[in-house]
């Protein structure tokens, strides 16, 4: 098959076509799925978005996303007609020649582009056949960062259209154990807050997001275009406190540092705030706001200055003094006064600044100079290379200089190049109503040094990232990676060397091991090698000049391929159907503005996909299903064509909605389903007579309970083939039971869902089956099927239900050869009048005794447990965790009675 190619390039441009907005209405995103895990917060994030167009014509089909702008895509793909269209990483002067070959054919382009503070845009298309379904994947990985102590995991929403099958899964294993996690975002609020579920088990925790349709458009950003927001999943780690965590796989290692009961040093800082015209209004009014409060955060033991600058420099005092309450008074009193005037001269006040901090040095303290401006230079020196020059030489790598840049008229280049020069970082504030919490949190950062001049040592280590740091600052975390010489532990030994205070102080830990990958090692660590070294090549590319700047290029370059990153000197190359327009998609350079598209709604079209056959293994399945009888008096037929059914006017029921729907004389729960693939318009219905089956010896099944406060959960055990009530919603008509299976440990063979008086779901491993009133309709394909209130969505290993503001979710699991259901409730009613097994709330307990067995105090009452294990089917993975193990009983503070479907 011929192709065509597109070309995804990331390198600053924005060209858009004129009709890519055109009748978006005739989609249907009916998939949008984020899958993030976490290992060592090294994160991977693959975005899956399935698109049908339900037209009789081809369609113009878009994919925009958002993304970190920390993160490096590493994949992209489309899946048309069975056929993957993969993306390759090439170098960008390859790709610059064909998007110039593209512009001058008319072609279009796609973009990649800053949007807000923490994301990037990435929009890219394609030309799809009538009635035709696209599958595009998007994959990024980036390395946490800890601020402040903890770890933002950040997942931005945006499909454009409320979405039947959405949900976000996210997976955090962390060798170390996670301390603790939390939720938060836009998306995290009001109803939304109820799709979440959390999960959190010492080192491993999972957050899943599965709004309905509904809950989609109630968000604060939301509406009829579906969901626009964020959710943020917060985090950290249990600390080592010596040497930290060490992790190694395939001869790579990574090293995160972030000792505890550490003592703070005390410092010397010099702010050198901007007050030429440029900063009238706002800015200057959210300028005194966040000095004053820093200078209040401002410790006795810390010593401090305070610049400002026009086209003159304007001192509160000529050196640095103490931070007692007078002094802070009257500094206070001095930001309350600053007023904007005059022109821009940078160098004078930052050269002024460093000689403060050079002339008074203070044995046992850190010191650090923070710029902050909203312009270029435009007064004294205004050439930046020598400004750069001077500045670096007057600081001469004694201390960090920050510096933060104000809106989008500031220089970022120019103040990124210049703090890293000098050992530091420059930051964009954004213009918006939290810019003063904006200026503090960056203060927060770097507010408490505990270590200066830290060096990291790895004997047997090569090719290591960067190990020398001027200050490590509390809330912070120093990462390391590099290859173990020879892959040999045994003589692989780290260590670092830091001040603290006046002294010198040694880190290591000859009794730790380095923590190694199991035998199924997935590369991630050799990864977070690759990340941290394009990154910080990246940087040298900037600072450096002549030979040396061009290997540092060449290096990026060269590893960038070789890890499939889309970086500032890489482009992502994208085969397409012949004919397709070649799209280039470019990533900006901080802080240059984007052109905004004003994106219409969409209104999904129903669309009939070829449904599945009922296997033999699926026809035994079914009828095997409790409730399901033989009727030998049912008449046979033939045949029903799909026309009858389409014209039928099924109540409740969309046309194309991926089921095939049955006629009855009689009870249709009664007949089996015959279907061939490759004419899905017949379909032949014959009653079937299902014999009495043996019913083999009780076995038991082990059953999970979650404990508030990280505690433990209970666990209990279940004996014999019951059905159990699972959810039973009486205020919303729904009642869902299970029927456990005969085999120990097996799980629920079937679950039945009613809804009203006249709906029913049949589920098992091998197919869903939808009695409504006297039809029957079974479920074929993956799209998902909608009756009222009702969503029923199959996907490879697992059911989506939901009904209403419920949803559910049942895996399907396979031990031994069998298969097995286990459900989860994601999602509870709003008002919560619901009982069954899955709608228990976790349990609080307290232990009141450990010797000579242990007991359990809930509710005032004391209980035996034992410690024991239990397998934990309501994750795809299924862990095993520990466990105390009760009576059934004690565990649901009940009768079991209560729970059994008789």
């Amino acid at each position: 098959m011929e192709r065509a190619v597109v070309q995804i390039a990331l390198f600053g441009l924005l060209v858009a076509s004129a009709n890519t907005l055109a009748d978006k209405d005739d989609w249907d995103i009916y998939s949008f799925h984020i899958n993030s895990t976490v290992s060592s917060r090294y994160a991977t994030t693959i975005i899956t978005s399935r698109v049908a167009n339900r037209m009789n014509d081809p369609k113009e089909i878009e994919f925009h996303v958002r993304i970190p702008k920390n993160a490096f895509i590493s994949k992209f793909r489309m899946l048309i007609d069975g056929q993957f269209y993969d993306g390759v990483v090439k170098g960008k002067e390859r790709a610059e020649q064909q998007y110039a070959e593209a512009v001058s054919l008319g072609q279009s382009a796609g973009i990649v582009s800053s949007v807000g503070r923490t994301m990037e845009e990435f929009k890219t298309s394609v030309t799809l056949a009538a009635h035709k379904k696209v599958t595009f994947e998007l994959t990024y990985e980036e390395l946490l960062k800890r601020r402040l102590g903890k770890y933002e995991l950040q997942i931005h929403a945006r499909p454009m259209q409320p979405v039947k099958d959405f949900k976000v899964d996210v997976y955090i294993n962390e060798k170390a154990g996670i301390n603790f996690m939390e939720v938060k975002g836009g998306l995290s609020t009001k109803a939304l807050a109820n799709a979440i579920t959390r999960t959190h088990v010492d080192k491993q925790a999972w957050v899943y997001f599965y709004p309905t349709e509904d809950q989609q458009k109630t968000c604060d950003s939301c509406g009829e275009q579906g969901m626009n927001g964020d959710l943020v999943i917060v985090y950290d780690v249990n600390r080592n406190p010596s040497l930290g965590d060490i992790k190694k796989s395939d001869g790579y290692f990574v090293h995160h540092f972030a000792p505890l009961n550490l003592v703070s040093i005390p410092k010397n800082v010099v702010f050198v705030i901007d007050q030429s015209g440029s900063m009238h209004g706002k800015k200057i009014q959210q300028t005194r706001i966040a000095l004053i409060h820093i200078l209040s955060d401002l410790l006795e033991e810390d010593h401090f200055g305070l610049i400002t600058f026009d086209s003159a420099v304007f001192h509160w005092k000529r050196e640095l003094v103490q931070a007692t309450r007078e002094n802070l008074e009257s500094a206070k009193k001095f930001a309350r006064e600053i007023v904007q005037r005059g022109a821009t001269d940078i160098s004078k006040a930052v050269l002024e600044g460093a000689h403060m901090l050079n002339a008074h040095p203070r044995a046992g303290s850190a010191s650090l100079l923070i710029l902050l401006t909203d312009g270029d230079p435009t007064s004294g020196e205004t050439n930046p290379e020598v400004i750069q020059s001077n500045v670096r030489r007057a600081i001469a790598d004694k201390f960090p200089l920050y510096c933060l840049g104000f809106g989008f008229d500031v220089n970022l280049k120019f103040l990124e190049k210049m703090s890293l020069q000098n050992n530091g970082v420059a930051r964009r504030i954004y213009e918006d109503s939290d810019a003063d919490l904006q200026l503090t949190g960056f203060y927060n950062e770097v507010a408490t040094p505990l270590l200066t001049d830290v060096t990291m040592i790895y004997n047997g280590g090569a090719n290591l990232t960067q190990t020398n740091f001027t200050q490590f600052y509390n809330g912070s975390e120093i990462v390391v990676a590099g290859q173990i010489t020879d892959n040999d532990i045994a003589t692989f030994t780290p260590q670092v060397v830091a001040i603290s205070r006046n002294r010198r102080v040694t880190f290591s830990d000859t009794n730790a091991a380095v923590d190694p990958e199991g035998p199924a090692s997935d590369g991630s660590v050799q990864r977070v090698w690759a990340y941290l070294t394009v990154k910080q090549l990246l940087e040298k590319e900037l600072v450096l000049s002549g030979p040396e700047k061009e290997n540092a290029k060449k290096e990026a370059l060269e590893l960038s391929l070789k890890y499939n990153f889309v970086t500032p000197f890489t482009s992502m190359v994208v085969t397409k159907p012949q004919g397709e327009n070649t799209d280039v998609l470019h990533k900006p350079g901080e802080g240059k503005k984007q052109a905004r598209n004003q994106w219409g709604h969409h209104h999904r079209r129903k669309f009939s996909p070829p449904s599945r056959a009922l296997t033999r293994k699926q026809h035994k399945s079914l009828f095997g299903m409790s409730g399901f009888r033989s009727s030998p008096d049912i008449p046979q037929v033939e045949s029903l064509s799909r026309d009858a059914y389409v014209g039928s006017g099924r109540r409740g029921m969309s046309e194309g909605s991926g089921i095939t729907a049955i006629d009855s004389l009689h009870q249709a729960q009664d007949f089996m389903v015959h279907q061939d693939l490759l004419d899905y318009g017949r379909i032949n219905i014959r009653p079937t007579i299902v014999s009495p089956r043996a019913t083999d010896a009780p076995l038991s099944h082990r059953f999970l309970q979650k404990a508030e406060n990280l505690s433990l959960p209970l666990c209990f055990d279940v004996t014999g083939k019951v059905q159990l009530k699972l959810v039973h919603h009486p205020n919303g008509e729904l009642f869902v039971n299970g029927q456990l299976d005969s085999v120990a440990n097996g799980g629920f063979r079937n679950i039945t869902i009613l809804l009203k008086t006249d709906l029913r779901v049949e589920i098992t491993a091998d197919v869903i089956v939808l009695v409504e009133g006297q039809r029957m309709s079974v479920l074929a394909g993956d799209h998902p099927i909608t009756v009222g209130s009702l969503t029923v969505i199959r996907r490879d290993k697992e059911i989506d239900v939901a009904v209403g503001d419920t949803r559910m979710l049942i895996l399907i699991h396979k031990e031994n050869g069998k298969e097995f259901l286990w459900p989860i409730l994601r999602q509870r009613p709003l008002d919560d009048d619901i009982s069954g097994i899955l709608a228990l709330k976790p349990v609080v307990y307290e232990e009141v005794q450990q010797s000579p067995s242990t007991r359990l105090t809930i509710k005032g009452q004391d209980y035996d447990a034992a410690r024991a294990s239990a397998v934990d089917y309501s994750i795809n993975r299924s862990p095993t965790h520990d466990c105390w193990l009760m009576s059934v009983e004690s565990a649901l503070q009940r009768s079991l009675d209560d729970f059994i479907v008789t």
